[in-house]
């Protein structure tokens, strides 16, 4: 009998890079982020109106970073709270609380901002706090209860308010527009969210179990884990990102109104980046640097659809056919491995 041959034996090198992600366990976001960046380059080369591929412009790689920030924070806690196997509407309503609340509460005057963003982040922890008793307590589901606290506050801040409310000094829009060296202040602070997410879910005992709650609620409660408190806790985290987003956004406007949060629609547009990021709707798995890579991936499309002129309504088309791809291709593979 013939002996085989080495190429005929070994594996292909597609298969084995197949086996070294999946070893790894690396979400095919990256892969989906590379694609878009690509074709990106092309469309820019047949589109572009200047000779200066995007790539090596630093002011438009720097924009698209910073159209990564409002977004980016919230959806780290958004992961937070999917992982958990629970979701949270409310956060766009949060965000538009704190604009309000900042531009009102200081007022133009830079003594007032520490107080008012020390008050801002307890209002947003006894948010979260709400949502997580109503859902584990009351056994309310999710989508309901976070909706029906989001419009409370919607309620409250149309009561109160019908048009932008006061403004923030312009000491305050540091955060915005504000920068150390080449990169924007908002940009690390996206980074530093980013890594501290990383940090409390794969470094801590709280990240290990929020992940055994999120695979399985029963399973960690008959382990004796603090099944309550460890969502709720993933809520007040989800609600605190709200909160600084909200500071970002109202550092941009300089002043706050009460649909800022809603026009930008953090709420599902942080749901579909954690997805495309690879967190499973079901919770229990996912990852931020997965959910920062979703969200750079519609900065990427925001800025390719504007170098091509595609007008806003195509956008969201194009963007709600990616992210029924995205999951379709999740639930497919999933399904793959259990079988």
């Amino acid at each position: 009998m013939a002996a085989l041959s080495p190429t005929a034996s070994s594996p292909s090198a597609i298969s084995r890079a197949r086996a070294w992600v999946r070893a790894r366990n690396i979400p095919p976001v990256y892969g989906i982020l590379v694609i878009i960046f690509l074709v990106s380059i092309l469309l820019d080369l047949f589109f572009g109106i200047d000779n200066q591929l995007f790539i090596f412009n630093p002011t438009i790689l720097t924009n698209i970073l910073v159209r990564s920030v409002a977004l980016g924070i919230v959806a780290v806690g958004q992961t937070f709270v999917m992982i958990g196997a629970s979701i949270d509407l409310s956060v766009a309503y949060m965000i538009s609380v704190t604009a309000v609340g900042a531009s009102y509460l200081m007022a133009g005057d830079p003594n007032r901002v520490w107080w008012t963003v020390i008050v801002l982040f307890i209002v947003g922890a006894v948010v979260g706090l709400v949502n997580g008793t109503i859902i584990t307590k009351l056994k309310v589901n999710p989508l309901i209860a976070t909706l029906g606290v989001g419009l409370i506050l919607k309620g409250l801040l149309n009561a109160s308010f019908a048009n932008f409310a006061g403004s923030v000094p312009a000491s305050f829009q540091t955060f915005a527009y504000g920068a150390i060296g080449p990169l924007p202040i908002s940009v690390l602070v996206l980074f530093g969210v980013v890594i501290a997410g990383w940090f409390l879910l794969r470094r801590t005992r709280y990240g290990a179990h929020l992940y055994a709650v999120g695979g399985s609620e029963e399973s960690a409660r008959l382990s004796g884990l603090h099944t309550d408190r460890i969502l709720t806790l993933s809520h007040v985290i989800c609600s605190m990102t709200a909160v600084l987003t909200g500071l970002f956004v109202v550092s941009r406007l300089r002043s706050g109104a009460p649909w800022v949060g809603t026009d930008g629609l953090y709420d599902l547009e942080s749901i579909a980046a954690t997805v495309i990021g690879g967190t499973a709707l079901s919770g229990g798995k996912g990852g931020v640097w997965g959910t920062l890579a979703g969200v750079l991936i519609f900065s990427l499309l925001d800025t390719m659809f504007n170098q091509i002129g595609i007008d806003a309504y195509m956008k969201q088309i194009l963007r709600g056919a990616i992210i029924i791809l995205a999951v379709g291709f999740y639930t497919f593979r999933s399904k793959a491995e259990q079988g």
